[in-house]
């Protein structure tokens, strides 16, 4: 390596754990500053689909995902009226047999730690907790960058990469953008033990139910211990969406689903305790520009927050890691050089996940001839319609090296 630099990381979640890990892999001295007085993630469970385990795998990773993950057998999907079965997918071996990583589903919580002790582990890393970052700025010597936070007090280093979620400050300091938007879906969150279920209710599969203006997903977690259910409705909130994440009363999403059928209400009202967030996001990434400027680069949510409609919010910033790490090793440029082809290499894909996971919003909660279409189409092609190579396949961009 020709030139040892310094990547200052804010945001301690899992994108800024991923690309500290990742550039600390590489080779690169990484000071990663966290706003929270200690390293923790809320939340429930997701899902991490072949594209993002094979990246946790190259970094290492794969035999402590499968001690806390769950790999489900089967994607299925249902009507929330009926109940009837609209489609389905096999993914344990399918998975592994098409993209070489399998398809796994675990708690947000659990993934979080995985990365925050790999990253202990790592000597390039040093960690900061309550270090919010209040501004950006050049560095006094005219190269570099450096971070302020409370207190004044400046950190310099050579590149920033700004991985501090939904309400990014660095995206705000640097980029001057607007506030995310509200999408007017509510999400209801809850994971419990899967041995407090009735037998009926208790699974080892994905499985979506798709209704009017509403859809519910649950599957297992923690080596298929626990389930995880989340509930998405529409609905407007008033206040501070950037802190619009509360316990809420159950009979509030029993009343949503009036109507769906006998099975998913008696999941919904097997759950005793919900959490509820307001969902936002922002408009599909629209080029590089958006994702890197001179020496600070986003990643994760702080670029391209999305709607949960593809699974693909924690596997986009983790694939953002892996090519962000890739971008640095191109010694033989100057380093804002190697900021914008990570920006190049990435805009596109994150900007066509993010539209298919908005479109796939308004078909799982579509009505009318939009409704029976979906549901004939999936009987008639239900595999190939839930199957997604593009995405699955991995980034063309950013290939992983050969494991040979």
């Amino acid at each position: 390596m020709s030139q040892q630099i310094e990547v200052l990381v804010a945001g301690g979640g899992i994108g800024g754990l991923a690309a500290a890990l990742a550039c600390a892999q590489a080779g690169w001295v990484v000071r990663l500053f966290e706003r929270a007085p200690v390293f923790s993630e809320v939340g429930a469970g997701i899902q991490i689909s072949p594209n993002v385990v094979r990246v946790l795998h190259h970094w290492g990773l794969e035999t402590a995902l499968e001690t806390v993950a769950a790999f489900p057998d089967r994607l299925q999907v249902r009507s929330a009226l009926s109940g009837a079965v609209l489609g389905g997918l096999p993914l344990r071996g399918r998975a592994e047999g098409r993209y070489g990583a399998p398809y796994a589903t675990i708690h947000r919580a659990d993934l979080h730690h995985l990365l925050l002790e790999a990253v202990r582990a790592h000597g390039q890393v040093t960690l900061h907790q309550a270090a919010p970052v209040q501004g950006v700025h050049a560095a006094a010597a005219g190269e570099g960058v450096a971070l302020e936070l409370a207190g004044s007090k400046r950190i310099e280093g050579d590149v920033l990469v700004g991985a501090d979620g939904l309400w990014s400050q660095v995206r705000r300091v640097v980029w001057g953008d607007t506030q995310p938007r509200a999408t007017g879906h509510l999400a209801f969150r809850a994971m419990l033990p899967q041995s407090s279920l009735p037998a009926g209710l208790r699974t080892q599969s994905v499985t979506a139910w798709l209704g009017p203006r509403l859809h519910v997903v649950a599957y297992p977690v923690r080596g298929g211990d626990w389930q995880n259910v989340v509930a998405i409705v529409h609905g407007e909130v008033e206040g501070d969406l950037s802190h619009w994440d509360h316990s809420t009363n159950a009979q509030q999403l029993q009343a949503a689903m009036a109507g769906t059928c006998a099975g998913l209400q008696d999941l919904i009202k097997a759950v005793p305790e919900w959490r509820l967030w307001a969902l936002c996001d922002r408009p599909p990434v629209a080029g590089a520009d958006q994702m890197a400027r001179g020496r600070v680069a986003l990643l994760g949510d702080a670029a391209h927050p999305m709607r949960p409609y593809l699974a693909q919010g924690a596997g986009m910033a983790i694939e953002d890691a892996h090519a962000l790490a890739q971008s640095l090793a191109m010694t033989e440029i100057d380093l804002p050089t190697r900021l914008q082809r990570y920006a190049l290499n990435r805009w596109q894909r994150c900007a066509r996940v993010q539209a298919r996971a908005e479109r796939n919003g308004r078909i799982f909660h579509s009505s009318g001839l939009l409704r029976w279409g979906r549901d004939l189409g999936m009987q008639i092609l239900g595999d190939r319609l839930l199957d997604v190579p593009w995405l699955y396949g991995g980034d063309p961009l950013n290939p992983l090296p050969s494991r040979d």
